[in-house]
């Protein structure tokens, strides 16, 4: 009897340990989280870069949802260019769709970055409100990084410095929520993946302010908070790496962060600049407002110029690049004649953009692009013509450039297609299938590799991440890997170190398993003795 009465004590608690920390445990937990993320309030399906003017333009409302099959392939007609889709994680079911695609945390996957050294991409799923982490090699699930925030991580947030006012929820503990996140940025040679988000969940239509978390990607750990303004989506690093630029959606202005140090304790805002005017909101608390018609200017893609002297905004109402004298601090006027502007990017001496409504990409000798930025004074437009453009699928949104600059790829929307463009001709040469609707895109560093998120339109389509090879008939370059930035100092680590042990949340089932079985062993020592006597 007392065999048994020993066995018992010994083997129970340990059995809750396993079971606790058991690998099924663990994938039960991430399906509750992502069933919560689905639970969460529906007005950010409207976050899709002005889908109202552009379903117009697809007359039909929604398009036809796509399920792009793995092994799908598409060439160029010469055979310069040939795509093949490799993988996929997706978070729906079809009829011979495979459980090895299938990946939980995917939630409206909103957008995809590569890191530098090309071993890792995080893919944001803004519904989700989390960031997943993946093995570029293998494309197998290495995190998944929750945004959600309480007491607990209040040492994380960077001190206020009064840039960003709280008006519409006086009552409420604005740092407990969950972010929704967008897009994001590396600094410090990859070191930092900055990731602002939509909104807090608590704010219904995104009028007060958001906030940027900033994860190291050493631990892939949230490290740094800032609060922004509302809702921002575009988030830039500098090319000398000492300024983030965060881009407001939501109001009209642009923040710009000092991250010169190598200390995330000392980065500090600089200024939170209005392009011109900063949009007052006071929306209604319980009733949804559609954000994409009621936000100004619609601020979206944003770039540095190479000497960051000029910071290149585009503002998807009303078209035109708002220009802002980086080193003055202060916004200079606007560059007009271009299609409405969705994403920017500069490379072989051109300055790129995709155009949402229109379906085109178009592009301008940058030193022209300058030049013109160096004119404007006072807030004045200055007329930009003859922009050599494309036309695309409909819906063209984010826009990459191949190493050498001679092709572009362009995730387009409501075709739900992977579009090619061969930037010497401006002339679209090749096309695949992506799952409804792509909005993100990442190219790798020698252009081998694309990886393009779709999002979902409504309840339709999305929940997917497409992963293609890419393959040319003449090699692209394979750039060099940049050398990091300097590494932070040993006391910003230590700081770090202390930051994850006070904001982390102990295994409780671990402890208490622990414990019981300590407390078995010494009550059989006890029996023991006692039998002895």
């Amino acid at each position: 009897m007392l065999k048994r009465i020993i066995i018992v004590l010994l083997v129970v608690p340990l059995l809750a340990v396993a079971q606790e920390n058991s690998p099924a445990k663990g994938e039960k937990k991430a399906a509750k989280t992502e069933q919560a993320g689905r639970k969460a309030p529906k007005a950010d399906n409207s976050e899709n870069d002005g889908d109202k003017a552009e379903r117009k333009s697809d007359r039909g409302g929604v398009p036809p949802v796509v399920r792009a099959a793995v092994g799908t392939t598409a060439s160029a007609d010469d055979g310069q260019v040939r795509l093949t889709l490799v993988d996929k994680k997706q978070n729906y079911s079809t009829a011979g769709s495979l459980a090895q695609y299938r990946d939980s945390a995917v939630n409206s996957p909103k957008s995809v970055n590569i890191h530098p050294d090309g071993t890792k991409y995080y893919v944001n799923s803004l519904e989700g409100c989390q960031t997943i982490v993946y093995d570029l090699r293998t494309n197998k699930r290495l995190k998944v990084i929750d945004h959600r925030f309480g007491a607990s991580q209040q040492p994380l947030w960077a001190p206020e410095q009064g840039l960003f006012k709280f008006t519409h929820y006086p009552s409420r503990d604005v740092r407990t929520f969950r972010g929704k996140p967008v897009e994001s940025t590396y600094s410090h040679g990859g070191r930092y993946l900055w990731v602002p988000y939509y909104r807090r969940d608590f704010d219904l239509n995104a009028q007060d302010p958001s906030a940027v978390a900033v994860i190291d990607t050493r631990s892939d750990e949230i490290i740094r908070l800032f609060d922004t303004g509302p809702l921002p989506k575009m988030i830039a690093c500098s090319h000398d790496g000492r300024i983030i630029a965060v881009t407001h959606w939501g109001n009209n202005t642009v923040g710009l962060i000092d991250v010169s140090s190598a200390t995330p304790a000392d980065w500090r805002y600089i200024i939170n600049i209005p392009t011109p005017r900063e949009l007052e909101l006071n929306f209604s608390l319980t009733s949804p407002v559609d954000r994409d018609r009621n936000s100004g200017l619609l601020l979206r893609g944003t770039v540095f110029t190479p000497d960051d002297r000029y910071l290149l905004v585009g503002s998807m109402a009303g078209g035109g690049i708002c220009v802002i004298d980086v080193a003055k601090r202060e916004y200079k006027g606007k560059l007009t004649g271009s299609a409405s502007p969705r994403h920017l990017v500069i490379g072989g001496g051109y300055l790129y953009l995709s155009s949402n409504v229109q379906g085109l990409v178009q592009r301008k000798k940058l030193d022209e692009v300058i030049a013109a930025c160096e004119r404007l004074h006072g807030g004045e437009s200055i007329t930009l013509s003859g922009w050599e453009e494309c036309r695309v699928g409909g819906g063209a949104r984010t826009l990459e450039l191949s190493p050498s600059g001679n092709y572009a790829f362009v995730a387009c929307n409501s075709a739900s297609k992977l579009c090619v463009v061969d930037t010497r001709k401006m002339k679209m040469i090749a096309q695949i299938d992506v799952d409804s609707y792509p909005v993100g895109l990442a190219l790798s560093d020698d252009g081998t590799i694309a990886i393009v998120t779709s999002q979902g339109r409504k309840g339709n389509g999305g929940n997917a991440v497409n992963i293609y090879k890419v393959e040319y008939s003449t090699p692209e370059p394979v750039p060099a890997k940049a050398e990091p930035q300097e590494e932070c100092t040993q006391e910003a680590d230590a700081a770090q170190s202390a930051d994850a042990v006070s904001t982390s949340t102990f295994n409780l089932p671990l402890l208490l398993g622990i414990g019981g079985a300590l407390v078995a062993l010494l009550l059989v020592f006890y029996l023991i003795n006692r039998k002895k006597k």
